[in-house]
C-alpha cells in the first residue's frame, strides 16, 4: 500500500514547484506566508493551494499562514528528500555528462555512485569526480554496490539490452532520457520519462497557437 493514497498526478507534480518556490522563500529570511501570498505569487488559486496541501493533512493555521520552513521540509519529506537513493547513470556522452554535473543529486534524494559507457574514449575518465567504468562492468558493479536506479541517457537503440541487463539485477526503478518506452515491456517498474523533444514541440504549439489566436 502506497503512503498516500489516490493522490492525483498533478497535485504530485505540483509538489516540486512548491518546494522550488518555499526554497526561494527561504533565501530571502521569509518565515511565514498566507495561502492567498503564495497564490499571488505562483499564479494558483488559494483554494488550490490549500485543496494540494490538505491532500497531505495540511499544515497551515486559521489567521497565521504557513511556516514557510516547515512546509518546506514537509513537502521534502512527502517527495522523499531525506533518502539518499543510489544511482548509476548509463551514458557520458553531452547528454549524460550535462545531467551528471549539474543535478543536484544528494539534494533531491539521490546519490550518484557510477558512471557507465562503451566509448574506449570515455573510459577511465571522470565526472563529478565519478570514474567513467565500461558498461562491461555494469553486472559487477551493480552486484557489488546496491544500486536503486538507474538513468538512461543513451540513444533509443541501446536501451533494451542495458535495460534487460538491469532489470535482471534487480534494478526496477528508471530516470529515462532515452526515447525508449521502459513502461511497455517492463510492468512493475517505476519510472520517469523526460521527452525534451517533446517539451520543445509543446512550446513551438503555444506559440503557434498564440500567434494563430485572433485579435
Amino acid at each position: 500500500m502506497h503512503k498516500y493514497e489516490n493522490i492525483s498526478a498533478p497535485v504530485i507534480k505540483r509538489l516540486p514547484r512548491y518546494y522550488r518556490f518555499l526554497g526561494e522563500l527561504i533565501a530571502k529570511d521569509v518565515t511565514r506566508i498566507s495561502s492567498r501570498e503564495l497564490s499571488d505569487k505562483m499564479g494558483l488559486t488559494a483554494s488550490q493551494i490549500r485543496q494540494d496541501l490538505n491532500c497531505f493533512g495540511g499544515f497551515g493555521q486559521q489567521g497565521y499562514g504557513y511556516s514557510v520552513q516547515s512546509l518546506y521540509n514537509e513537502i521534502g519529506h512527502i517527495l522523499g528528500l531525506d533518502h539518499l537513493y543510489s544511482a548509476v547513470l548509463i551514458g557520458a556522452g553531452n547528454l549524460g555528462k550535462a545531467v551528471a554535473v549539474h543535478m543536484s543529486f544528494e539534494k533531491r534524494g539521490f546519490k550518484l555512485i557510477g558512471i557507465f559507457d562503451n566509448d574506449k574514449n570515455k573510459i577511465g575518465t571522470t565526472i563529478r569526480d565519478i570514474p567513467v567504468t565500461d558498461l562491461d562492468e555494469l553486472e559487477a558493479f551493480c552486484t557489488e554496490h546496491h544500486t536503486d536506479v538507474a538513468i538512461f541517457c543513451v540513444p533509443k537503440t541501446a536501451t533494451p539490452e542495458i535495460a534487460e541487463r538491469l532489470y535482471r539485477l534487480g534494478v526496477k526503478n528508471y530516470w529515462n532520457f532515452s526515447h525508449y518506452d521502459l513502461s511497455i515491456h517492463y510492468s512493475d517498474i517505476i519510472v520517469e520519462n523526460v521527452h525534451l523533444n517533446d517539451s520543445l514541440m509543446i512550446l513551438c504549439y503555444k506559440i503557434s497557437d498564440a500567434n494563430d489566436a485572433p485579435n
